[in-house]
């Protein structure tokens, strides 16, 4: 130690210095002192945070999806790793989706997409959802965005001046001024770039906002709840069909379309406005009348040549969309395919769709060769040499001055280098210019036709929000009463609903004429007839899915309809038996995992939590449960809620003779009315009432008691019916036996 303190003192004053600062930032390296700060920090974000969340708060995280908030809005709570993000999200309230409905006003079915006044009400009408006010925050990244287009234009013409300067220096030797200009240029170069990257950032922003704002607003339009269930209705009585389509891909690239249309003509405008103005100063009058018969000459060769490619996106969109379909229903129909080994069917009727999608998007590229082949050879070289043209004006004029007035020699220090170097001067920041100028052309001239894209865009989006806004609202058939009481009701499909009163063809003729049914609580309906008569209308009637076409219906808001067709919802084994309670009304409602086992035992389905793993087992319930599985957790759905009228349409055809028998008593035990559409006759005796619908078309019901003299009749009737048919047993088998010995058939 003494020897390195003889040899520290033996250098330099700076050289010492310079050790002993060597020395010290090697120990802060060494040490945890460069960590302190940010070990520091991490405490304090994890202080101010909470505690880190562990696996179980992941987990019931993802359980509860959501927390509701005291104004209505909803949190959503996202695990991600080991952490859990929180996202507020304010649904959007029935007043606003009222009052924008006067903005989407139906299209006529002539209707194509091209830029005109109609395309320009739709574009209002969509950004008014987009951009709600002035203050929102859409607005203002449009802002910011604005400004650094502007920016950036600005930045380029004195790019321009600069590199003129420049060449101007090493023209005319001047090393001192050419190292300063270079130093500018270097420092021009930092907010150029931070301009660039701030524009790109800002124009995805802007975009990922928009979607955001319209894939809400459309959800919120799109997933209404009674009276308007626009999500049911949008394809039966509105006509439009692959509306996952729209909601998904549609609004993404409309919002991508529209946020670089906007980078794409306001920055290329600001640069012809702002280039032209500097250009004609020194482009003298004659030169800027020039530039702008170049503009006026170049957009009406582009807007000739241009096809309609608002309306070939239109078609492209809508292609789309049936091909995305097309797979969709064959992962929602694995099973059902597989039974039928359908699959090369199905590789036919996907190929089929696709191969129209493809020759028409190779249509589209062929249709775009000689558009582009004219825009670029417009563009780019009609351009150049018009912009060599209009340089050489003021500098050709000006020599040819020169030439003609012969003045008096001066003596002074400009010099014949000096006037080439300023003729070089402007030669270069013209010749800049004008590159930009033609480059801001070129993406004008682009942007048409990404405004043409545009608009068929807009047209496919308006098309959704307008209908859904089309949908009136169904009748309110509930009422404060214990009853279901159905008055001289007639049962039909809706028509259109955008259809015209007058038009015949669609008017749809009633399933059902005249149906009157008045149920109170601890009377049980059957209703039964042949296929096709209007069964399961009855049960949309009732559940406020169709309005009845006339007559009267009421019935309490504590009604369940249970379909045919088990729904299962994507979630826990838990989600399955709540539906369409959520997690978080489940822990609110005080009720226990204990009671969903009871219920479970009551639907045969008590083994399931051990078999698939928990209550917060995660599966695609559709393919897991059985066909049984799924009709029985739809009754153990009824056993949750414990309605006081459930309608059960063929819900438990799936299920035995005595499973479905003491589902049908535990039911009743609890309290619930049951109104059963069924052909069983086995489940006649589990109701007071029977109605039979009519199988000759004429709409006719009959409606009797069960155990009256018409019900024991009617099954008598099937009786005597069965009994003669089993009288016949023997003619039958003898003749199976004839042809048995016809065909050869030897019994073994």
């Amino acid at each position: 130690m003494s020897e390195f303190s003889k040899r520290l003192q033996s250098l330099s004053p700076r050289s010492r210095t310079t050790v002993l600062a060597l020395l010290v930032s090697l120990l802060i390296l060494r040490s945890r002192l460069l960590d302190a700060p940010g070990s520091l920090y991490a405490k304090l974000i994890e202080a101010t945070k909470g505690k880190k969340p562990g696996p179980e708060d992941i987990e019931d995280a993802r359980q509860r999806v959501y927390i509701d908030e005291a104004d209505g809005s909803k949190t959503l709570l996202v695990p991600y790793g080991n952490k859990v993000s929180k996202i507020n999200i304010k649904p959007t309230p029935p007043s606003v989706l009222a009052s924008s409905a006067k903005f989407f006003p139906l299209l006529s079915a002539s209707h194509k997409p091209t830029l005109s006044i109609a395309f320009l009400r739709q574009l209002s009408a969509v950004l008014k959802i987009a951009f709600p006010s002035l203050t929102c925050r859409e607005s203002f990244i449009l802002v910011l965005h604005s400004f650094f287009l502007v920016m950036r234009t600005v930045l380029s013409v004195g790019v321009a001046k600069l590199d003129g300067r420049i060449v101007k220096d090493l023209v005319s030797a001047n090393g001192k001024g050419f190292l300063k200009g270079l130093g500018l240029w270097f420092l021009l170069a930092i907010p150029s770039t931070y301009t660039n990257s701030m524009i790109r950032h800002l124009q995805s922003s802007l975009s990922l906002r928009m979607r955001t704002r319209l894939t809400r607003y459309t959800h919120d339009l799109y997933l209404s709840s009674y009276p308007h269930l626009r999500y049911y209705r949008v394809g039966l009585e509105g006509g439009l069909e692959g509306v996952d389509q729209y909601i998904t891909a549609d609004i993404a690239a409309f919002s991508d379309s529209l946020s670089t249309l906007y980078g794409n003509l306001i920055k290329p405008s600001t640069d012809l406005i702002l280039f032209t103005l500097s250009l004609s100063r020194s482009l003298g009058p004659s030169g800027t009348v020039l530039l702008f018969a170049n503009y006026y000459i170049t957009a009406s060769i582009l807007r000739a040549a241009t096809p309609a490619f608002g309306r070939l996106a239109e078609v492209e969109r809508r292609l789309e969309g049936e091909f995305r379909a097309g797979v969709g229903r064959v992962g929602r129909e694995a099973e059902e395919i597989a039974f039928y080994d359908g699959g090369k069917r199905e590789l036919d009727i996907l190929w089929s769709a696709y191969t129209r999608l493809i020759k028409h998007v190779n249509s589209i590229f062929k249709i775009r060769i000689a558009y582009e082949w004219t825009e670029d050879y417009v563009i780019k070289y009609l351009w150049s040499a018009a912009g060599y043209g209009l340089i050489s004006i003021p500098m050709l004029m000006g020599r040819t001055r020169s030439l003609g007035v012969q003045t008096a020699p001066e003596v002074d220090s400009d010099g014949p280098d000096d006037a080439v170097a300023d003729r070089t001067e402007n030669y270069i920041s013209s010749r800049r210019l004008l590159i930009s100028l033609a480059d801001a052309g070129g993406r004008v001239m682009y942007a048409y036709k990404d405004l043409l894209e545009l608009s068929g865009l807009t047209t496919r989006l308006y098309t959704l929000l307008s209908t859904l806004h089309s949908l009136p609202p169904l009748p309110d058939i509930t009422s404060p009463t214990d009853e279901i009481a159905l008055e001289h009701v007639d049962v039909g499909v809706p028509p259109l609903s955008f259809a015209l009163a007058d038009d015949a063809a669609t008017v749809n003729p009633p399933l059902v004429r005249d149906l009157t049914v008045r149920l109170r609580p601890g009377e049980h309906l059957m209703i039964t007839g042949s296929n096709g008569v209007g069964k399961t209308a009855v049960a949309r009637v009732l559940a406020g899915l169709w309005a009845p076409q006339g007559g009267v219906v009421r019935r309490p808001d504590e009604v369940l309809v249970v379909p045919q067709r088990a729904y299962m919802v994507a979630g826990s084994l838990l989600d399955q038996i709540i539906y369409p309670h959520s997690y978080a009304q489940f822990a609110k409602s005080g009720r226990t995992e204990k009671e969903l086992i009871e219920i479970l035992e009551a639907v045969h389905l008590a083994y399931l939590p051990a078999r698939e793993g928990g209550w917060r087992t995660r599966k695609e319930w559709r393919d897991v449960l059985s066909g049984g599985e799924k009709q029985r957790m739809g009754m153990a759905r009824v056993f949750y809620h414990k309605p006081k009228f459930a309608v059960l349409d063929e819900c438990t055809s799936a299920v035995s003779s005595d499973v479905e028998g003491r589902m049908y008593e535990h039911a009743k035990t609890l309290g619930i009315t049951l109104i059963t559409i069924s052909l069983r006759p086995s489940l006649t005796r589990y109701h007071t009432q029977l109605l039979t619908l009519s199988g000759d078309g004429s709409g006719r019901t009959t409606l009797a008691r069960v155990g009256a003299a018409a019900v024991r009749m009617g099954i008598g009737r099937e009786i005597i019916n069965l009994e003669d048919k089993l009288r016949e047993e023997g003619s039958w088998r003898r003749r199976l036996e004839e042809l048995d010995g016809l065909l050869g058939i030897q019994k073994r």
